[in-house]
């Protein structure tokens, strides 16, 4: 398996030559405009993509098929809706499935519990996107673990750590773990993804996985960076176990 972050959440992942794009917001820098319920003056998304208008157009001919965690449109933005191929495999939650049915796509493979697409197991899995008044506002979102052989990667999606997550480690045993970082918080409530501190949990409660951060400097309510985060984990000695991806960056998902 190999790993490449594009920006944002958005990743491509690589199994045994089949590439897979996950949560794609493929929108210019500014595109989207202010995040609503924050103070920021911002505009979204606040990087450009790590590549040319050129170099995505060939990219996305490239890939076999789409994940969709939740329709929050830093994961799935008009623009990811308007590039792909509308016959292009959608891997998504029943949830949502009918949603994106509605923008056009005819090839949608929804998940409730299990499947198996092209010799690998994926496994939806549960997420809890923020506490209280806010994380009910926010929706039911979850992640995808794939499994091929004896490889396994968790894209544990955008969501605190709360005890599901330690559910889903304990059922699926991933050797990667893929979490959403950065603290993003409205102008009221607590995170409604990973703080440092849940980046820790996860480090700490699976010792056995390798934990990969995603979700950083690309959107205004993301209140930790990587430098932060970075000192987080170091200050906890996990720097042999807990990696920050750059923009751009791709990594082999060697087997543990």
């Amino acid at each position: 398996m190999k790993l490449q972050l594009w920006r944002n959440a958005t990743l491509l992942l690589n199994i045994d030559g089949i590439s897979v794009l996950v949560d794609p917001m493929l929108g210019e820098k500014d595109s989207m405009g202010k995040m609503p319920m924050t103070d920021s003056e911002l505009l979204n998304p606040l990087t450009d993509l790590p590549f040319n208008k050129e170099e995505l157009n060939k990219r996305l001919k490239e890939i076999d098929a789409v994940v969709v965690t939740h329709l929050h449109p830093d994961h799935w933005d008009p623009a990811a809706v308007g590039l792909l191929d509308k016959n292009i495999p959608i891997i998504c939650s029943d949830i949502i499935a009918d949603h994106i049915a509605a923008q056009g796509f005819t090839n949608i493979i929804a998940v409730n519990n299990k499947i198996q697409w092209k010799n690998i197991e994926i496994s939806a899995t549960k997420g809890q996107h923020g506490t209280g008044e806010i994380g009910e506002k926010m929706g039911i979102v979850n992640g995808f673990v794939f499994k091929k052989e004896n490889e396994s990667v968790y894209i544990a999606g955008d969501t605190i750590w709360y005890d599901e997550i330690a559910s889903e480690i304990d059922k699926h045993q991933p050797q990667h773990i893929i979490v959403a970082g950065g603290a993003a918080t409205f102008s009221v409530g607590d995170p409604i993804i990973m703080t440092s501190e849940d980046i820790v949990k996860v480090c700490e409660y699976a010792p056995d996985s390798t934990v990969w951060v995603t979700h950083l400097e690309a959107v205004s309510h993301c209140r930790e960076d990587r430098k932060f985060i970075q000192g987080k984990i170091t200050e906890k000695g996990l720097e042999n176990q807990c990696f920050i991806l750059k923009d751009g960056e791709e990594v082999s998902l060697k087997q543990m």
